[in-house]
């Protein structure tokens, strides 16, 4: 039925206050495992970086291992990514460099969804020093 509950505070008409009511706040719930790694993916050294500091995520191994891992993945993609474009340069392959930042845009998609879908990757290399970070 309509107008059973205040506009106010949401609270039932007519119902007796419970003991210690008053104005709340909602607290924000922390996000599922899946979204928060998948994040971790979406800016690369960014959104790594961020969820290492946030307090409920710093404390998931999971988080922590999709973070550490996303960070190391965008160090190794920038060091590539410069290295490969000047043997490009000296090569006189300019038409390849574009070639180098569409194969990691697509690595960080392909990381986002599988990681948003619940697998976890463990990248050659990369993902051994990301379990190490975290201790698994």
């Amino acid at each position: 039925m309509e107008g059973q509950f205040c506009a106010k505070c949401g609270s039932r008409v007519g119902a007796a206050p419970a003991a210690g009511s008053g104005p709340t706040m909602q607290v924000a719930s922390a996000m599922a495992d899946n979204v928060a790694s998948a994040l971790c993916y979406l800016f690369g050294l960014i959104t790594g970086i961020i969820f290492l500091v946030l307090t409920p995520y710093n404390r998931n191994p999971v988080v922590r291992f999709h973070a550490f891992q996303s960070i190391f993945l965008n160090v190794a993609c920038i060091v590539a990514s410069y290295v490969l474009g000047r043997i490009f340069d000296v090569m006189h392959l300019w038409g390849l460099e574009p070639l180098i930042s569409l194969a990691i845009f697509a690595l960080f998609i392909y990381m986002l969804i599988m990681t948003y879908q619940g697998k976890k990757i463990v990248l050659p290399a990369i993902g051994p020093l990301a379990q190490q970070q975290v201790g698994n």
